[in-house]
This record gives C-alpha cells, structure tokens and sequence, in this order.
C-alpha cells in the first residue's frame, strides 16, 4: 500500500484540508466525491495523492464496508490533466507523499471491498480506472464514455489492463484503437457497466444498492474479493488449493461463526466486520 494504516488514520482531521476531493461516512458506506468540477475532475499529482490516501484508508478502516465514488458538476473524470502532465505539477499536496508512484488500478485492485462508482457524466480516458476497477458501476443513462488518448499521440494502457477484466480482447483493443464514444446502454452491453438508471433516480439506485450490501457480510465479501484479485496471478493449478485454503481461513472467522448462528436460530445476522 502506498500509506500505512497509522498515516491514513489521520483522515477525518486531514479531509477538512482536501482539495480536489471531499470524503464522507454514514453508516459503514465511506463515499469519496471527485471535487474538481472546474477542470472537469481531471487528476493533478495532489488529486491522485488524496484519492490514494482515501483508498487506502477505506482499506485499513473496519468500519467501512462499501466504497463510493462520485463527483461533481457535469462530468464524472476527464482522466488525467494533461497540462499539468505536460508542464509538471508544482501544486502542494494537502496529503504526505505516497511511498511511490500513484497508479489507480493498483489502488482500486487492493481495495478488497465493494465499490460503486456513481457515473452522473462522461467519464475519459483514465477515469476508466476509477469506473473500471470499481465492482459496480451505476450509470446515469445519459453519461458516455470515451478513450481519447489515440487522438493525442498516447495509448490507454492501464485502462486496458482493467478493460479485459470486464470485456473479450478484441473489444477491449477496439474501444483503445478507434476512441469510440459509448453510450451508458453500450457500455453495459459490454459489461463496463453494471446499471443504468435515468438521471434523477441515479442517487435511489445508488443508496439501494449499498442497502443491499450491506445486509451481508463485510469480512465474506473482502475475503472474496481479495480472493478474485490474487487468482489473476496464480496458475491454474494452484488456484483450487489457494480457494480451499482461504475458506477455511474464512470459516474462522467471527462473522462466518455469527452467520451460522443467525441461520440456526432463524434471525438476522449482526455483522461485526472481524
């Protein structure tokens, strides 16, 4: 990780400070605002740095089980500033800086716990990352995405990288060499999007959603999607012992004890996130 967990224990007296993001927590959802609707949420050095120490707070805290992401005005994440990439970012960071470089498909891929990224507006080239590594992706029907970078010169490469997580190969090379516009219906017939809702039911979806989730168990879930995660790296014949071997680590565990109890004796289980 990129921040240890006593650096990112400092999030609730540091987030006053933020200021390319803005960070909520009610009731075990942590929410993560892109807040740079002047530049269309295009991410500067400082941005990533704070989207990186958010992240991996919402990693370390056992009190947030569910991660959403949002942003305001009008579009979603216009990917990376390319001026301030091209000029070289002076701008202070509001955060300490990260033991190494930012790369967001890392930092979505070490999260382990369910995100929902709330898309309102386009999302461009690198906001694939935050869109893409997200577990869901609730959609407005009227958002489009896009990968531009052939336009200018340069190449998407790490969105390809989480693309053929959600997509065959070929599509995933063809949105990255004909910069194709989707629309919200298109990205999810493609499988980069999870939901699409008309504009105005977008925060009900959203809300719903995390109820939902949050009915079942937080330890289960990020046991599951470390899980998913590590077997991208294992061969095939040791993954079915890696999965053996992490569910009996899980039966150990006091949620899996209480939700055994909760079906024996006809009740709802009390989630505690061990």
């Amino acid at each position: 990780m990129l921040y240890t967990a006593s650096q990112t224990a400092q999030l609730l007296t540091l987030s006053s400070t933020f200021q390319y993001i803005a960070t909520s927590f009610a009731d075990h959802v942590f929410t993560i605002r892109l807040n740079r609707p002047e530049k269309k949420n295009a991410l500067n050095r400082p941005m990533l740095n704070e989207l990186a120490f958010a992240l991996t707070y919402a990693h370390y805290a056992k009190e947030v089980w569910i991660v959403v992401l949002e942003a305001a005005g009008d579009t979603f994440c216009a990917g990376m500033d390319l001026k301030s990439l091209a000029s070289g970012d002076t701008a202070s960071s509001t955060v300490p800086e990260p033991s190494k470089p930012v790369r967001l498909g890392e930092l979505m891929a070490n999260l382990n716990k369910p995100c929902i990224a709330k898309v309102q507006g386009p999302v461009y080239a690198g906001g694939f990352l935050l869109a893409g590594g997200s577990t869901y992706v609730v959609s407005a029907d009227t958002a489009t995405f896009s990968l531009p970078e052939v336009k200018r010169g340069l190449f998407p490469f790490q969105v390809l990288a989480v693309l053929l997580d959600s997509m065959p190969a070929r599509t995933a090379l063809d949105l990255c060499l004909r910069a194709q516009t989707l629309t919200a219906p298109d990205a999810q017939r493609l499988g980069l999007v999870t939901n699409v809702v008309p504009t105005n039911e977008l925060d009900q979806a959203v809300t719903l959603l995390a109820d939902e989730l949050k009915q079942f168990s937080p330890t289960a879930m990020q046991f599951g999607l470390r899980a998913f995660q590590q077997l991208k790296g294992l061969p095939l014949s040791e993954q079915q012992a890696y999965l053996h071997d992490q569910f009996q680590q899980l039966q150990q565990m006091p949620d899996a004890k209480e939700g055994m109890a909760a079906f024996l004796e006809k009740r709802a289980p009390r989630w505690q996130g061990d």
